[in-house]
């Protein structure tokens, strides 16, 4: 198996449309990376929640994933896909062409609607997928607020190392601290994914993020983290946290309330030269 290990910031990328017809835009990809990559950001995920992978067709997923891998790779950059959210046929097709280029990392949601309820259902799932990488780090996503699956996850890590070969850990998103740092163990990496607690997801042990806001504000987060675990400046951290905070706010209360197309116009209001379109349907823009 590839070996896998990343720390810090991975950003989960909007993906791109044209404004007048809505279809993909993989024209500005590169111009994306070079943003990230001007700002210290060596990783990205694609086709996540902020990447609307939902809402998009296996092919437009696959095509989106060969140039987001293409431009990482020229960038040096690590790219995981998340492959989930579709029916279970389209997932292994999804997983087998992600293994097929050599994606560093595969993230994948459970079932959404015969939703699993245990740890074992869960697994059995993530196995039979998982079996069609086999050489590629597989990661689980659990983000229970949309997903509705609220199985607890250090329960879930056992059982899945010892039944998935190449399972490494998973994207929490979640508020729920407690949970969280259970699942943390040496040998695993848990990717904490709500931007509202990074400060206190740092000082609860956690080394590696996926959170919308390091599109927009990467350099903030940067300073969170520099101030947490070098600096030791924690009344610094907890400012820049309350401010970041307050910006998430004032974004969802000026853009309708939905993340999304909320952080999404935001991005455009930042770096109106990546034009990155707007949301599918049933996002409200």
């Amino acid at each position: 198996m590839n070996n896998f290990n990343f720390t810090g910031l991975m950003a989960p990328v909007f993906t791109p449309y044209f404004e007048q017809n809505g279809k993909v835009n993989i024209d500005v990809i590169e111009s994306y990376v070079q943003l990230l990559v001007a700002n210290k950001v060596r990783g990205i995920l694609v086709n996540g929640t902020t990447g609307e992978g939902m809402l998009l067709s296996t092919a437009e997923r696959m095509l989106v994933t060969e140039v987001w891998h293409e431009a990482c790779k020229k960038h040096a950059i690590t790219m995981m896909v998340q492959i989930g959210g579709a029916p279970y046929p389209d997932v292994v097709q999804l997983a087998k062409h992600a293994s097929k280029i050599g994606v560093d990392a595969v993230l994948c949601l459970p079932e959404l609607y015969f939703k699993p309820k245990t740890s074992e259902q869960l697994v059995r799932y993530l196995k039979g997928i998982a079996a069609h990488c086999r050489t590629t780090p597989f990661f689980y996503y659990h983000i229970p607020m949309f997903t509705d699956v609220n199985i607890f996850m250090p329960s879930f890590m056992d059982m899945a190392e010892k039944e998935i070969d190449n399972f490494r850990g998973i994207k929490y998103t979640n508020g729920n601290l407690e949970e969280g740092s259970a699942c943390l163990k040496e040998g695993r990496i848990v990717f904490l994914g709500a931007d509202t607690i990074l400060c206190a997801g740092i000082a609860a042990g956690f080394e590696s993020f996926i959170l919308t806001t390091i599109n927009i504000y990467p350099e903030t987060l940067h300073e969170i983290i520099e101030a947490m675990n070098h600096g030791g400046k924690l009344t610094e951290a907890r400012a820049k946290q309350q401010t970041l905070n307050k910006t998430i706010a004032s974004i969802l209360s000026s853009y309708g309330g939905d993340w999304v197309p909320a952080m999404k116009k935001a991005f455009t209001k930042r770096f109106p030269s990546i034009e990155i379109g707007q949301t599918r349907p049933p996002l409200n823009m």
